[in-house]
């Protein structure tokens, strides 16, 4: 059974931190590209980071810049995004999933994946 599970959301405090992790089981996430996106209520999805499966990057939408990092362990088989200095404007669903759509400063990528995390929702307010 295919599965990519999402967990580490919650409601945190401006300039706190939430760390996100999705695990994916029944395929393996080792040559997917890996994108994090969110989408707050009345806005369109958007990209906040992708690590490519060719060069290992991470790549940051300006929003995410500096504050957020992700990673990849191939080994374990899952995926984590680390959200530091969190703001009221980053409430959102999160979700992880195995395509990219991204712009960030060097230009926008995209790319296609089957996979998606359920979700998870980072409320930031004190």
């Amino acid at each position: 059974q295919v599965q990519f599970v999402e967990s580490g959301g919650g409601l945190v405090q401006p300039g706190g931190s939430l760390r996100l992790s999705c695990a994916a089981s029944g395929f393996t996430l080792d040559g997917y590209d890996i994108g994090w996106f969110r989408q707050a209520p009345g806005k369109e999805r958007e990209g906040v980071s992708c690590i490519r499966s060719s060069d290992g990057v991470p790549y940051y939408a300006a929003s995410a810049k500096g504050r957020f990092t992700a990673s990849r362990d191939n080994g374990k088989n899952m995926v984590t995004l680390q959200m530091n200095s969190l703001k009221p404007k980053d409430t959102a669903v999160y979700y992880c999933a195995t395509k990219c759509d991204i712009t960030y400063s060097s230009g926008r990528y995209v790319s296609s994946g089957d996979y998606w995390g359920q979700g998870t929702q980072v409320t930031v307010s004190s």
